[in-house]
């Protein structure tokens, strides 16, 4: 078949332009209307517009054409480049390496395009195979900027440290290095491999800094939790001539989030305001993201509200905002209006639903998501799967997490470690240890999350010795370092076997201030314990940190009450009152035919209070007449010792709620 008949076949639907590509005469050669520049543009168009079906078409009129496909006499290399250009951009990599095989004539724009079109399919070792082979040569083609960035493109991940390092060797042996946009790549690249010592060097180094240069210096401090640094650098940008655009606002607004500046984040939004971004949508999800980030989940409604175009990210992040701030009644209802309005649900959203389940959440609504993860086919998703596994672990249903997680297909390290958290939280240590195990037999690489559940594990079975292990291993063989949370599992872990002083030590050698949660950890161990003076003292210091928490005052409450102190009681509940705070109302609840109902103290604000409370009466009776004696060592007020079974049902309640 001609090809030349091909072509006006399938740009018979196109403009005039198009179709008159090519003329006939009475010779059997075609004649073309366009010239060579006009023909790279229309191949350029085609490949960008990734239209292959045109491109191929073109080129079968450029083959029977031998003015322009003469590799002898006149080779037209930028036409072998445009035809790379349009196989490589539309993916067609095969026809691509043919081609670029096939060329009389390369030069450095040929191999920028073929490196390029590997690394888009992520094809990275073909992509460096060509970059040697380009560098090797003392051909016509030495590498250029266009070379090193896209090179530098790719370098993301702790693996490409080496890459970047030989690439900055490189800028700066052929001179290189007072490039702009080449040192706007190396940032970029140091940053996303994680060695900001380096990004920083080059940015000081760089004195001709574009809105670029500031940009990815702000975004890579942000994104590697250096997020003080990156709001000083933004400062410094403002106080310049360069303008930040909305990336650089958008990272600016990213380092609010990690340091939950609320301030400055006002500030910023004052700013997009003012220049009339925070429309964007981008913009939008951000300041979302870091009202939520902030605790001021209100504000991030607001900006959800008044939006007027709504993305899948925007409706993620609102849900994740609620989440976060303890929200999860208002996450599940605009979850529900989500799905009745028929809004597309992505795994993203179905991902950040799964974060509201606990202890007092619906397991029947838990599974109404496992439904709809089956029927849009989710479950392949990862962080879905994830989410699940946590969801019938907190809900109380282990072996649902163990069936989710046998039949992921892929698992990563966060699979691992939501599968050793569920064991863990369900007391079973045992099996958690083993799948840790199993875990670094796959090669996959345990994370500071990971070794936090080990603890946690290791604290509710008393496995002193196996948790102080991790916690060695985790500095020295993992190169982990520790945060607040693995030492306040620590102290929890000797606490809990009773080793309270070597707990306080333990606290105080430590590198880091002591914050309210250590404290919390030795005071949850002394009212274990029933341990008096080391709580009085833990006690304190929780105070010191945290003056408006009502709970170091309940703790020592329920410390002198067990040991029958009811003066020192008295005293406490007497300067709890005198610093102005309450106790936080215990809650109980039950899931009944789909519905959760929850209990407070001597409730009776449920419609069917008097029937439970009759049921309870008659429970109780019961479990007196088969010996069961009444716990009253963490009840809050002093009651005589009598027989009274409605006394005693009444403590029996006050007793469980304030447990609860």
């Amino acid at each position: 078949m001609n090809p030349i008949w091909v072509f006006r076949k399938v740009t018979t639907n196109f403009p005039p332009w198009l179709s008159s590509l090519t003329s006939s005469s009475s010779s059997s050669s075609p004649k073309f209307i366009l010239n060579q520049e006009q023909l790279c543009r229309l191949l350029s168009i085609s490949g960008r517009e990734h239209n292959f079906k045109i491109g191929s078409s073109i080129h079968c009129s450029i083959i029977k054409n031998p003015r322009f496909h003469n590799p002898i006499n006149n080779p037209h290399i930028s036409i072998w480049n445009s035809l790379l250009f349009l196989y490589s951009k539309c993916a067609h990599l095969y026809d691509a390496h043919k081609l670029f095989d096939e060329m009389p004539v390369r030069d450095t724009i040929s191999f920028n395009t073929i490196i390029s079109g590997c690394f888009k399919k992520e094809l990275f070792n073909v992509g460096f195979d060509y970059f040697k082979l380009m560098y090797g040569s003392s051909g016509a083609y030495r590498f250029d900027r266009g070379t090193i960035t896209t090179i530098l493109s790719v370098c993301e991940g702790w693996e490409f440290v080496n890459v970047s390092k030989m690439i900055h060797t490189l800028v700066v042996v052929n001179g290189y290095e007072r490039e702009t946009t080449v040192a706007n790549a190396l940032i970029t690249a140091y940053f996303c491999c994680g060695c900001s010592g380096f990004g920083r060097q080059v940015f000081v180094e760089t004195s001709d800094r574009n809105v670029v240069t500031w940009t990815a210096m702000i975004s890579g401090l942000a994104q590697n939790r250096y997020c003080e640094g990156s709001l000083k650098v933004f400062v410094e940008m403002r106080r310049g001539v360069v303008s930040p655009n909305t990336l650089t606002y958008l990272s600016s607004l990213l380092a609010c989030s990690g340091l939950n500046a609320f301030k400055e984040g006002c500030q910023i939004h004052g700013l997009v305001l003012k220049l009339g971004m925070n429309t964007d949508l981008h913009i939008e999800s951000a300041l979302m993201d870091m009202y939520s980030k902030c605790g001021s989940v209100r504000d991030a409604w607001q900006i959800f509200e008044s939006a007027q175009v709504l993305d899948e990210v925007s409706m993620t992040v609102i849900l994740v905002g609620f989440v976060q701030n303890g929200c999860e009644e208002e996450a599940v209802q605009v979850f529900v209006r989500m799905v009745k309005a028929g809004i597309k649900i992505d795994p993203n959203m179905v991902s950040a639903i799964l974060g509201v389940f606990g202890g007092d959440t619906s397991l029947a609504f838990g599974k109404q998501i496992q439904s709809m993860v089956l029927k849009k086919g989710f479950g392949s998703n990862p962080y879905v799967s994830n989410g699940l596994i946590n969801m019938y672990s907190k809900c109380g249903e282990l072996d649902e997490s163990v069936k989710v997680f046998e039949s992921m297909a892929y698992t990563n390290a966060v699979s691992w470690n939501s599968m050793i958290a569920a064991y863990a939280r369900h007391g079973n240590a045992s099996k958690a240890l083993q799948l840790y195990e199993e875990m670094r037999q796959e090669g996959i690489k345990p994370t500071d999350i990971t070794f936090l559940s080990l603890l946690h594990a290791c604290s509710h079975v008393g496995l002193v010795t196996k948790g102080m292990e991790f916690l060695e291993s985790m500095k020295n063989e993992y190169g982990i370092s520790p945060r607040k949370e693995h030492y306040a599992c620590i102290v929890d872990m000797l606490g809990r076997a009773g080793l309270l002083n070597e707990a306080k030590s333990f606290i105080e050698s430590l590198p880091v201030k002591p914050d309210v949660q250590l404290w919390q950890a030795l005071l949850g161990a002394c009212s274990f314990h029933g341990n008096a003076e080391m709580g009085k003292y833990a006690a304190a210091q929780w105070s010191v940190e945290a003056p408006d928490s009502p709970v170091p005052y309940i703790l020592m409450a329920n410390i002198y009450s067990s040991k029958g102190r009811w003066k020192e009681r008295a005293e406490t509940i007497r300067r709890m009152k005198a610093v102005g705070v309450a106790k936080d109302t215990g809650t109980s609840w039950i899931e009944m035919k789909k519905r959760v109902h929850s209990f407070v103290v001597d409730d009776h604000m449920h419609p069917q209070s008097e029937v439970i409370f009759d049921a309870l009466l008659v429970l109780f009776r019961h479990l007196t007449d088969e010996g069961y004696v009444p716990d009253k060592r963490f009840i809050l007020r002093y009651w005589h010792d009598d027989n009274d079974d409605v006394v005693a049902n009444s403590c029996t309640i006050r007793m469980n709620n304030l447990e609860g």
